[in-house]
């Protein structure tokens, strides 16, 4: 098992409430068409993780619940310091003591979402508060310092059976994505919060690569990307991320990929493997 110090990150408290849906107005599609669609925010009662993150009619859909926190301070540390695969707790409401866990964060609208099973959704409603135990930011790999790690609770890390090979680590993935299909939110300055977008509008190419098979959760090798200061291209480095919400109409967006993992030098390595999926190993 690789070694890290998981034994010196800080595990602490933030916290969201669900935040209402926003909008109504025409979103334009990539070939000009207006559309009035769900999108993103509240209750997703049938869009969960392990499902496809295509053919929804919708925006930009979030699984599961989507959380936020009006004052924009206390937001920007919900959504850095909360890791996918953290603890969530639901501390007001109907639901009161249930517990669920984060499946990724969502840049522009910036939603922390998190899976909770269906019967825990029932007793959900707008506005009720969740608390994660934010822990994760800060984990390193010995012997390992080129790659970058964030935004991934250190026991789901554990449970994704990385394994060592000629230097490189080895990681489970159920597809790998070239870099020219990197789009909306490529250019941040910051990967340890948000997401950034697969490119959809060529349907050929997505399904070329098998693209198009892609569930909400399922890990992906980014090629050429370079993700440890910032999200953008550079040639050899490799990031791995989640799928955290829907394929998208507009332009220059699709599917989102919240970073897990980063080597500006490449030493890491993508292992097809179509199991490669948070909610896969959250169930281990």
């Amino acid at each position: 098992m690789l070694k890290t110090n998981k034994e010196n990150l800080v595990k602490w408290s933030v916290q969201g409430k669900i935040h209402h849906p926003l909008g109504g107005n025409y979103r334009i599609t990539f070939d000009g068409k207006p559309m009035v669609l769900p999108a993103t925010g509240g209750i997703s009662y049938n869009v969960k993780i392990g499902d496809s993150a295509f053919n929804w009619v919708g925006d930009h859909v979030e699984p599961g619940v989507s959380i936020r926190n009006e004052n924009t301070t206390e937001n920007a540390a919900l959504t850095t310091f909360a890791c996918i695969g953290n603890e969530a707790k639901v501390v007001s409401g109907d639901a009161k003591g249930k517990k669920g866990y984060v499946t990724g964060m969502h840049g522009g609208i910036e939603h922390v979402m998190i899976y909770f099973d269906e019967e825990t959704l029932e007793d959900l409603a707008i506005d009720d508060k969740i608390l994660v135990k934010a822990y994760g930011q800060g984990l390193a790999i010995e012997g390992y310092e080129d790659v970058a790690v964030m935004s991934i609770d250190p026991n789901l890390f554990e449970k994704l059976g990385i394994t060592e090979k000629d230097g490189k680590l080895q990681v489970p993935v159920v597809a790998k994505v070239p870099a020219y299909l990197m789009g909306s939110g490529t250019g941040s300055s910051n990967a340890y919060s948000g997401d950034y977008d697969i490119m959809t509008a060529d349907k050929e190419e997505i399904k070329r690569l098998g693209l198009d098979k892609l569930r909400f959760g399922d890990l992906v090798l980014l090629q050429d990307h370079d993700n440890t200061y910032g999200t953008g291209y550079l040639g050899g480095a490799i990031s791995i991320g989640v799928i955290v919400h829907s394929d998208c109409v507009k332009s220059g967006h699709g599917p989102g990929v919240t970073v897990i993992m980063s080597s500006s030098k490449g030493n890491i390595e993508g292992v097809i493997d179509i199991n490669a999926n948070i909610g896969y190993y959250m169930n281990k």
